[in-house]
C-alpha cells in the first residue's frame, strides 16, 4: 500500500499520467523495409565528417528507459554554447532564478541553458531574455530573474505537459510584471508567442561536463544542416521563417557517456509525411515536406487555395496551439546517422536503431511515455 502511494506521488510530481512503454516499438514506430524502403536502416554513404579518434563512448549498456521523467522543458536563451558545470550556478541568470524558485504546479521541470540568441548583443544575464517552453512550443519573451516566479506560476504551471492529451490550449499573450520602482527600466510586459518551427533538434554541447559533447554538437549540426537545406527546412539561430527545423545547443541532459545525445521535438504530423509509406510512394513530390501554409489549410480542413486569406494570428486563434506531439530522445548519434534521422525521425517520427540509440521520450497523440 505504501509503495503504491509513493509511486502515485512520484508520478504526480513528474507529470506522468500516460501509459508506460516497456519496449521501444511500443513508444515510436520503427522503420521497416516493407514500408520505408530497402535503405531505411543504412548509414549515410556520403558523410565525410567523423568524430576524433579519441571519441570513445559506452556501446554496451541497454539504453531504453535510461532517462528520468519530466513534465515540461524550458530552454533559456543565453547566446552561449558552454556554461559553468551546473547552469543553475550561473550567477545572476534566469537559470539560477528558476532553480531557486518554487517548482511549477504541473510537475517536474527540466531546465536547459541554450545557445538561442538573446535580444541583446553581447549577451548579458543582466538583460531580459527569452524562454522556449516545451512541449508547448511557446516562446516567453522579456524574462528576467525577478519575473521568474510569475512565469512559473502563470505560464509554465498552466501549460500542457508531456502526458497531457494533444488538444488546443491557451496561455496568456502578455502579463504585466510587478517590478519594484527602483528596478532598471526594463520592458515590464512579459509576452508569449508560438515558436515558428515545426520541429526542434536539441544537442548537448556542454564541454565543461564532457569534452565529447563540445566535440560532437558542432559536427552533428553541420551534417544535419547538409541534409535539411535541400529540403528548405534548415533554420539557423536567427531564422524565424515559419516551418522548418530549429537546431539548438543545450546544457547537460545526463548520460554523456552515451554521447551524442539528441532530443527531437515534433509537432503532430510536422511535415505532412507521417503516414507516407516511402517504399510505395509514387514520385518524389509525395515525399517532399509540406509547406507551413499547406499544413495549416489541412489542419483547418481547407482544400481550396481561395479559402485562405486569414492572418497568422487569426489562424492561431481559430486552430489553437497544440505543441509537440513527440519527443524522441536518441543517444550514441554519429554523423553518418544524420541522413536517416532527418529522413525518418524528423520528417516522419520514426526510429531507425531502437535497440542501440533510443533512450526514451513521449508521444502525446498516443498517450505513451517511456517512464
Amino acid at each position: 500500500m505504501f509503495r503504491s502511494l509513493l509511486s502515485s506521488a512520484k508520478s504526480l510530481a513528474i507529470g506522468d499520467s500516460g501509459n508506460k512503454a516497456t519496449k521501444p516499438e511500443d513508444l515510436f514506430p520503427v522503420v521497416s523495409k516493407e514500408v520505408d524502403g530497402d535503405d531505411c536502416d543504412h548509414d549515410c554513404a556520403t558523410c565525410t565528417i567523423t568524430y576524433p579518434r579519441s571519441f570513445k563512448i559506452d556501446e554496451e549498456d541497454k539504453l531504453f528507459g535510461l532517462i528520468k521523467g519530466w513534465a515540461t522543458h524550458v530552454l533559456v536563451a543565453t547566446g552561449k554554447t558552454d556554461w559553468v558545470r551546473d547552469v543553475a550556478d550561473e550567477k545572476g541568470s534566469v537559470m539560477q532564478a528558476i532553480a531557486g524558485a518554487k517548482a511549477p504546479a504541473n510537475g517536474k521541470l527540466m531546465l536547459s541553458a541554450s545557445n538561442i540568441p538573446t535580444p541583446h548583443h553581447p549577451p548579458s544575464y543582466s538583460e531580459p531574455t527569452t524562454l522556449l517552453l516545451l512541449p508547448a512550443f511557446i516562446l516567453i519573451e522579456n524574462v528576467t530573474p525577478a519575473t521568474v516566479p510569475l512565469v512559473l506560476e502563470k505560464i509554465i504551471s498552466q501549460a500542457p505537459t508531456n502526458s497531457t492529451p494533444l488538444a488546443p490550449f491557451s496561455l496568456p499573450r502578455s502579463l504585466e510584471a510587478p517590478l519594484p520602482e527602483a528596478s532598471p527600466a526594463y520592458i515590464k510586459e512579459l509576452t508569449t508567442r508560438p515558436c515558428p518551427h515545426q520541429a526542434l533538434i536539441l544537442l548537448c554541447s556542454q564541454k565543461t561536463r564532457d569534452a565529447r559533447c563540445g566535440q560532437s554538437a558542432p559536427l552533428l549540426r553541420k551534417e544535419l544542416q547538409r541534409h535539411l537545406q535541400p529540403l528548405g527546412l534548415y533554420r539557423d539561430l536567427d531564422d524565424e521563417r515559419p516551418g522548418g527545423v530549429g537546431i539548438y545547443f543545450i546544457s547537460h541532459v545526463g548520460g554523456h557517456k552515451y554521447s551524442a545525445n539528441m532530443l527531437v521535438y515534433r509537432r503532430p504530423d510536422a511535415f505532412g509525411l507521417d503516414h507516407v509509406e516511402r517504399a510505395k510512394a509514387e514520385g518524389d513530390q509525395e515525399l517532399r515536406p509540406k509547406k507551413p501554409e499547406e499544413l495549416r489549410r489541412k489542419q483547418r480542413g481547407v482544400t481550396k487555395e481561395g479559402e485562405e486569406g486569414k492572418g497568422q494570428e487569426e489562424e492561431e486563434e481559430e486552430n489553437g496551439e497544440v505543441g509537440a506531439a513527440q519527443c524522441i530522445w536518441l543517444a550514441r548519434v554519429k554523423p553518418e546517422d544524420c541522413e536517416g534521422i532527418v529522413k525518418f525521425t524528423v520528417l516522419q517520427g520514426k526510429v531507425i536503431k531502437p535497440q542501440s540509440q533510443l533512450r526514451g521520450g513521449f508521444d502525446r497523440q498516443r498517450g505513451v511515455l517511456s517512464w
